[in-house]
């Protein structure tokens, strides 16, 4: 999801069993990401429907995808990704105005530096941001908020 206009990349790894049912990023009820985009923002509206969180997106300028195509995964776990197969971000990168990407989580950070190699006539400041999931409960959504707005807000 991104249009001409997008200047943020958020990439997950890959889509959670919720996500791939209702097919949109970070659909699960517990993850945090869908809750703390918005107060980021100053938002206080809920996002209910993916229309709505798209319009959300397209309006903030934040794109929208995953650092892999496929994958062989046991439920939504990412410690069990095997056979990896990337996207190609190479025309999302050439047809919108990213100029930083947030890896929401290590293994998508990590992922990205393994596969995601691509060259680029601007620079691109890529960021490993912690993950929003609700397996990540080391961090607190006002941890989470907290960090996630100054990736957002407070850029080079």
């Amino acid at each position: 999801m991104y249009n001409k206009y997008s200047t943020t990349l958020i990439l997950g790894s890959f889509p959670s069993v919720k996500s791939r049912a209702s097919m949109f990023y970070y659909a699960h009820p517990q993850n945090r990401f869908w809750r703390i985009l918005p107060r980021i923002y100053n938002n206080h509206q809920t996002l209910e429907t993916n229309e709505e969180k798209s319009q959300f997106l397209l309006e903030h300028r934040i794109a929208l995808w995953d650092v892999l195509h496929s994958c062989t995964i046991e439920g939504s776990s990412d410690s069990s990704i095997k056979d990896a197969v990337p996207n190609d971000l190479t025309f999302l990168l050439e047809n919108s105005d990213i100029r930083r990407i947030l890896c929401n989580g290590t293994t998508a950070y990590k992922l990205f530096q393994k596969f995601q190699k691509f060259d680029l006539e601007k620079s691109v400041e890529v960021l490993q941001l912690p993950s929003t999931s609700p397996a990540n409960a080391r961090f607190s959504e006002e941890t989470l908020e907290k960090i996630w707005k100054e990736a957002l807000l407070h850029h080079k």
